[in-house]
């Protein structure tokens, strides 16, 4: 990777500018294939040209005499940084483009603010490839240097979470037609994150290709990413998109395969564990509520010890072991819940996402909320009606065993990426909405004890589709 900034002003830059620069060997192993037979169809635009990298490269592979008058009239690069701009200039130049000519198509400009339309009035169409910033809002308002990008969220673009999908936003507005785009590969995985921005964008696009990264690929980023190649419709269609997907992987494995994303599921990649927890949905499924808290603790005060950790405080590698003292109906309450769920993989195959038992894991009987609630910590699960010990893990063995089955079935996608890591697989993120409805697949209230046995035995067989076909017959 290209690199003009000293470490600290690079890492500056990442922080307020969503910036990270991608590499010419990004460009030419995985763009160039893709549009070699296009190029004078085109004029070739980058709105957050960095280096120069996602277009310059291009003039590497035509003749000599050629360069300089494609650069004139099918090449507008432009970023918000003088810096960049300065250095995508003397990367022209290193292509042979006098400056002079560089200086012209290669401009200082904010783009999220709004589309350079003079562009629309080229006599050849846009081609828009590009590594926009992303920074997610929820970063954007935390910091005081970046909340200047909260003026971009407002209006139109009122719940939109991250400046990459008001760079994609802007590009539909105006018409773009062909767009290659490297963005965090939350795109198609996220939930919350993404759910609003594809049922908007993707009325309107349509997905040719993709390629999605579980290695890293930028330096000084844990972000996953992927390269995908939209096509305007010729009809704003609310419809499911197939298209062809390969996936690299950690040690040199390529997974390929099509897509197919669901409008019902909100595009997301992975929805067959959503369908299945939708229509799967037990006939009297269990009432499910999440965390012990300091309020419910204040309110039910009394004379009863009861061992719980605190889940606020983690301190060298461990929770802090306290006794509360509460009242008898709380502490039965506590006590005859022993699960908990597990949201985030802590990087080994012994430390998947799922449910657990909180005295096995934590040598206490309940997990204790003494300030804020965070979706990452363990959460201690309640249920209604009570279940005895049994039956919770009976619920426990089946929820792990569905869980990991689609996990491998669907190379976990159906889960949100945490963050890169050195892990043998890249580690996701379970949230609590699906922990739910996987719970309430479970048709534990309508079982006998006949039921409970032979359940449990086909999940010990390691038999999904009987599993499946078996609660079935409780719907």
């Amino acid at each position: 990777m290209v690199n003009s900034f000293n470490m600290s002003e690079e890492r500056v830059n990442r922080r307020t500018h969503g910036e990270h620069l991608t590499s010419k060997e990004i460009f030419l192993e995985f763009i160039f294939p893709e549009i070699k037979d296009r190029l004078k169809q085109h004029i070739w635009v980058d709105l957050y040209c960095g280096e120069g990298n996602l277009i310059l490269p291009i003039l590497e592979h035509l003749p000599d005499n050629e360069k300089i008058s494609f650069f004139k009239n099918q090449v507008y690069l432009f970023d918000v940084q003088p810096k960049m701009v300065e250095k995508c200039i003397e990367n022209a130049i290193h292509h042979n483009i006098p400056q002079e000519v560089a200086e012209k198509n290669i401009l200082l400009r904010d783009n999220l603010i709004d589309f350079p339309v003079s562009l629309k009035e080229k006599k050849l169409p846009i081609f828009h490839v590009t590594n926009p910033p992303y920074l997610y809002l929820g970063y954007i308002r935390k910091h005081e240097e970046t909340q200047k990008y909260l003026k971009f969220f407002e209006g139109n673009n009122k719940g939109y979470q991250d400046l990459y999908q008001i760079a994609m936003i802007n590009d539909l507005r105006n018409k773009i037609k062909n767009l290659i785009y490297i963005i965090p590969s939350n795109f198609i995985f996220g939930a919350s994150v993404s759910n609003k921005f594809r049922l908007d964008f993707l009325k309107h696009y349509k997905i040719n290709k993709m390629f999605i990264f579980e290695t890293r690929k930028f330096e000084f980023t844990g972000t996953n990413i992927c390269i995908a190649f939209f096509e305007r419709k010729l009809n704003i269609k609310v419809e499911p998109l197939e298209f062809m997907v390969e996936k690299y992987k950690k040690k040199d494995v390529i997974i390929k395969k099509q897509y197919v994303l669901n409008p019902e599921f909100k595009y997301r990649a992975g929805s067959e564990f959503d369908e299945f927890i939708k229509k799967c949905r037990a006939k009297n499924p269990l009432t499910v509520k999440y965390y012990l808290l300091r309020e419910e603790v204040i309110k039910n005060k009394g004379s009863h010890d009861i061992s719980v950790i605190d889940a606020n405080k983690y301190e060298n590698n461990e929770y802090k072991k306290l006794a509360l003292h509460v009242s008898d109906e709380l502490k039965q309450k506590i006590e005859s819940n022993i699960l908990y769920a597990q949201t985030v993989d802590k990087g080994s195959l012994s430390g998947r996402v799922g449910l657990g038992v909180v005295e096995a894991e934590f040598s206490v009987k309940g997990i204790y909320v003494s300030t804020n609630t965070y979706r990452t910590h363990p959460i201690q699960v309640f249920f209604e009606p009570e279940l005895s010990t049994e039956d919770q893990l009976l619920l426990l063995k089946y929820f792990n065993f569905i869980l990991e089955a689609f996990r491998y079935k669907l190379d976990s996608e159906f889960l949100t990426t945490y963050k890169y890591s050195d892990a043998e697989y890249t580690r996701k993120y379970l949230g609590l909405t699906q922990v739910r409805g996987l719970i309430e697949t479970f048709p534990i209230l309508d079982l006998s004890e006949k039921n409970k046995k032979e359940l449990g035995m086909l999940i010990d067989s390691n038999e999904f589709q009987d599993t499946i076909n078996y609660i079935n017959k409780f719907l």
